[in-house]
């Protein structure tokens, strides 16, 4: 997960954004949430913080001297910044500062969706191209790690395996380990789960006390049919013809 700071004077925004907006889903913890920049720039300098969102007319410190200090910090943090107003002069400054984004209130639902969606794509990307393909100390890289982690987890949970639960684990975007994961293995990592599946399907039918309908829920299909189609593209015939060495017989369902 990647820390987030909320910043406001507005507690009813506030906490509109921390109790209501879906943070955990887009793969940020809210680690703080603050009604002015000087307080929340006490917080950031003692803590690790990956993305900032704040409103830009605050008391004591306002977002755009938030964002100043953040700046010239050079730690590299992701700034998001609110405003009532859409003023030329604050996007200006915005800009020079580095800002991520300016977001003019009231902030709809998809837009705040959609700009944080991006800015966990450009996280995981980033936390990637640090680790890039050098050698850690055991000789394998930052993706092998990473996609030898999404094997494993398939193998031990082929039956329910998802490529959210996948990403969730390796705290990446989906839609970047699905690209990653195709790259890496020159398959989708769909296909990967079906070959696993498949895998111990042929295991389990050579252990004659599964009936087709048992293997076909144990490997994650509901629908022996469905299973028998897709053994079938894999294997060349049924499993029951599978079972028994290849002689054509009808399926037991």
């Amino acid at each position: 997960m990647y820390k987030l700071v909320v910043v406001d004077d507005e507690s009813e925004i506030r906490e509109g954004l921390l109790r209501f907006f879906p943070w955990k889903q887009l793969g940020f913890t809210v680690a703080g949430a603050f009604g002015n920049g000087a307080e929340a720039l006490d917080y950031i300098s003692a803590h690790p913080v990956d993305v900032v969102l704040s409103d830009i007319a605050m008391p004591v410190m306002d977002g755009l001297e938030l964002a100043r200090r953040l700046h010239e910090s050079g730690r590299g943090i992701r700034l998001v910044l609110l405003s009532a107003h859409k003023e030329f002069e604050y996007a200006r400054q915005a800009l020079a500062y580095e800002v991520k984004s300016y977001i003019v209130k009231p902030t709809g639902y998809e837009e705040l969706h959609e700009e944080f969606s991006k800015i966990r794509a450009e996280l995981d990307e980033a936390a990637a191209g640090r680790e890039g393909d050098s050698a850690s100390p055991d000789g394998a890289s930052f993706h092998e790690k990473v996609i030898d982690t999404i094997k494993r987890y398939v193998e031990e949970h082929y039956a329910e395996a998802s490529l959210d639960e996948a990403a969730r684990l390796v705290r990446m975007n989906p839609d970047y380990v699905s690209k990653l994961f195709k790259t890496r293995t020159e398959r989708n990592f769909s296909d990967y789960v079906v070959e696993i599946r498949m895998k111990k399907a042929a295991e389990l039918l050579r252990d004659i006390r599964y009936k087709t309908f048992e293997v076909s829920e144990r490997v994650g299909y509901s629908y022996p049919k469905n299973f028998t189609r897709t053994f079938r593209k894999i294997y060349g015939m049924s499993p029951r013809e599978y079972r028994n060495g290849g002689a054509d017989e009808s399926d037991e369902e």
